[in-house]
């Protein structure tokens, strides 16, 4: 009988755009995942499950073994750090930026900046970088009020297509990292059901080739 491996995957976008690659990797869901309010999920191999949870959640579950494997934003993986974690795949899916935004035709800021976001460690780690000294205030949403409403000179979040920041009258300023989702996988996972998880890796990276090069 095969040891059970568990996948951890981010609900939104990214579980959308993730479940084709897992198709392609033959690991299918039992039942409709979006029509359902279950958080665990069966699939066509009795010892593989999949977990629908916060993007947020995915790096912990994976490092502490509540799930052998996960897809999350590179976004994420660099707020937490990564530590117990490989990262053997770019899935190149939601792909986005992120950047530092202001409102449009901003004067720089003299002395210290305040600057809201949700990525605190990555902020200040970036700002740390330019030699900068920033207040960072924590928002977990409508990041771009910050500005308007006087709370903060500067964000940090997530750009797409940057349609959200011009209709408040915001503007990207500075390009900080190009983020995609990423498989990763527990270091003792990844030690202990190596025969299992890397057949995995090599099919997802098949369909990742093919889907680049316009096979799919």
């Amino acid at each position: 009988m095969k040891p059970q491996l568990t996948i951890a995957l981010s609900k939104g976008r990214i579980l959308k755009e993730t479940l084709p690659l897992l198709a392609a990797a033959d690991i299918v869901p039992a039942e409709d995942i979006f029509s359902s309010r279950k958080l665990i999920f069966d699939t066509n191999h009795d010892h593989i499950k999949l977990v629908v949870i916060r993007a947020t959640d995915v790096p912990t579950y994976v490092e502490y073994g509540g799930a052998d494997m996960g897809v999350a934003g590179k976004d994420v993986l660099m707020e937490h750090g990564g530590a117990g974690l490989y990262e053997p795949l770019d899935l190149e899916i939601a792909a986005c930026r992120l950047m530092v935004a202001g409102m449009k035709d901003a004067a720089p800021v003299e002395g210290r900046m305040k600057v809201a976001t949700k990525f605190v460690n990555l902020t200040r780690e970036y700002f740390a970088r330019q030699g900068r000294q920033v207040d960072i205030i924590k928002l977990y949403g409508a990041m771009e009020l910050a500005p308007i409403m006087g709370l903060a000179d500067r964000i940090v979040d997530i750009v797409d297509t940057g349609n959200t920041l011009r209709a408040n009258g915001l503007e990207p300023m500075q390009h900080i990292a190009d983020i995609s989702s990423r498989l990763v996988v527990g270091q003792p996972s990844m030690k202990m059901k190596h025969a299992l998880i890397q057949p995995i890796l090599d099919q997802l990276q098949l369909a990742i080739d093919r889907r680049r090069e316009g096979g799919e």
